[in-house]
Parts: structure tokens; C-alpha cells; sequence
């Protein structure tokens, strides 16, 4: 028994090693990274100190700031947009499991997410060529970025949400449709609450898949719509600065900022739904 309860805690320190050392190994570059926001030397690999100069040269910096704040707009838009797409295609992929062509839609929707960026970049920036060549509209900026980043998003929102509508219990929605509530109202009042999470959750993906793209974005950025993620590219090829450092950080806290306050106020929304049933279940 002894050797057993032995087993049992040498498997558990494992284990927290184990989440230690990944923990370590994602987020410690991002420590450094902050730390050396704060450096005084011009050289990366230097350390010369603490200072807050290179946080007042981002504030002059117009290309870094205006970058970040199209990124931003980009991966609100793209998050939101992909999340309302993402669940008109989940719901149709769960709800109806017979109609003409849902083998093709399937496959439609799971295709970026197998399919390389580079060849869905090329095709989408072949595509929009040819619309301007024919239409002469659709030129090269936040609007074609934003379509790129959807319809890579719009994959990962839909199977995140297809799970959560896959596990929901039918006869929740059934029974509010045999006590009179029309099918937008059982969706609004039934269906959506209880996939709130996985909306959430779909979001923030969203979000930070568009935050940090490259590749789509090179191919579907045009004059004076450069996202975030390409100027540093484009800088740490001629060597990393603080300035880049000082911009990282600060798009590290507006994320972790973003997701906290997402965690909370899902978990404040489960916790009342939960609340909600047992008090309904109690006055049964």
C-alpha cells in the first residue's frame, strides 16, 4: 500500500513537472521579451540597464502604432465575422445531417485547415486580381486582409462550435418547441446561452490567429495597410531593436488583457446558468 501511495505521488510530481516545463517553454520567451523592452542598450543580447526610453520612442513611432491599431481593427473584425460565419456553418453541419451538396460544404469548411497558407494566400490574391482587373474595385488593403483572415478563421470557429452543438442535449430545444417557441426564439433563448463558452472561446482563436498572421497578410496587404506582424518581419530582418520589443510587449498585454477579461465574464456567465438550473431543478 505504501508502495502504491509512492507510485502515486511520483507519478503526480511528474506530471507538475511535466505542465512546468511546458509552461516554461511558452511563456518564457515572452517574459524575456518584456524584460528586455525595459533595456537600455541598443543591443538585444546586451543588458545596460532600465529604461523607458524605447516605450516613449514607440509613441512617436507612427508606422509601429499604426500597424498595431490596423491589426487590432483587422482581428476584431475578422474574430467577430468568423465567429457569426462559423456558427451559421456549425449549425448546419450538426442540425442537418441530410441535404444536396453537404459533403462539399463540409469539405469547403474544413479545407483551411488542412490546406497551406502560402497556396490559400496565392489563390485568394489571385482571385482579388481578377476581380480588379475585371471590375476595377477590391484593391489591395484592410479590406482583402480582412477576407483573408476570415476565411481562415471561419474553419477554426466552426469546428470549435460544431463540438459544443454537438454535445448539447436535443431535447432541450425540443421541448421549448413543443411549449410554443419559434425556431429563432428557441436558437436566441436556448441554444445560444448554452454555447456561449464555446463562442468565446472561438473568438479569442480567432482574434490571436488574425493578431499575429504573416503570410496571408503579405499577400493581401497593399500601400499603407501593413499590419503589425509584417513590420516586425520586416525590421528583425535588419536587426531586432527595443522599439520592436517595447511594440511586442505591449501587444502581449492587450491580448492577455482581452482573454482575461473574456475568462471572467464566461465563467461569471456559467456560473449563473448553473445557478439558474439548480434553482429551477430545486422548485421542481
Amino acid at each position: 500500500m505504501i508502495r502504491a501511495f509512492q507510485g502515486r505521488r511520483a507519478t503526480a510530481a511528474l506530471g507538475k513537472s511535466w505542465l512546468a516545463g511546458g509552461l516554461l517553454f511558452l511563456y518564457l520567451p515572452m517574459f524575456t521579451l518584456i524584460v528586455y523592452s525595459f533595456n537600455k542598450s541598443p543591443m538585444p543580447d546586451v543588458w545596460g540597464g532600465f529604461t523607458l526610453e524605447f516605450y516613449g520612442k514607440l509613441a512617436r513611432d507612427k508606422e509601429l502604432l499604426g500597424a498595431l491599431w490596423l491589426s487590432l481593427k483587422i482581428a476584431f473584425w475578422s474574430a467577430t465575422l468568423s465567429v457569426m460565419l462559423g456558427t451559421m456553418a456549425a449549425f448546419t453541419l450538426v442540425k442537418y445531417k441530410r441535404f444536396s451538396g453537404r459533403t462539399f460544404f463540409t469539405g469547403m469548411v474544413n479545407a483551411p485547415l488542412v490546406m497551406p497558407e502560402v497556396i490559400q494566400g496565392l489563390s485568394l490574391l489571385l482571385m482579388l486580381v481578377a476581380i480588379q482587373s475585371s471590375f476595377g474595385f477590391l484593391e489591395r488593403g484592410f479590406l482583402t486582409i480582412l477576407i483573408g483572415h476570415v476565411v481562415l478563421g471561419l474553419a477554426y470557429a466552426a469546428v470549435v462550435i460544431s463540438a459544443r452543438l454537438q454535445s448539447l442535449n436535443p431535447q432541450l430545444e425540443e421541448a421549448a418547441m413543443d411549449l410554443g417557441a419559434r425556431p429563432w426564439n428557441v436558437f436566441r433563448l436556448v441554444t445560444l446561452p448554452m454555447i456561449s463558452q464555446s463562442l468565446g472561446a472561438a473568438w479569442l482563436l480567432t482574434f490571436s490567429l488574425s493578431l499575429d498572421d504573416v503570410v496571408t497578410s503579405a499577400f493581401l496587404s497593399g500601400p499603407g495597410a501593413t499590419t503589425l506582424p509584417l513590420v516586425i518581419f520586416s525590421r528583425a530582418r535588419l536587426g531586432l531593436n527595443p522599439s520592436v520589443n517595447a511594440v511586442a510587449s505591449v501587444t502581449i498585454v492587450v491580448v492577455a488583457t482581452c482573454v482575461t477579461v473574456a475568462s471572467v465574464l464566461v465563467a461569471r456567465s456559467e456560473r449563473r446558468r448553473t445557478q439558474e438550473i439548480s434553482s429551477a431543478s430545486r422548485d421542481e
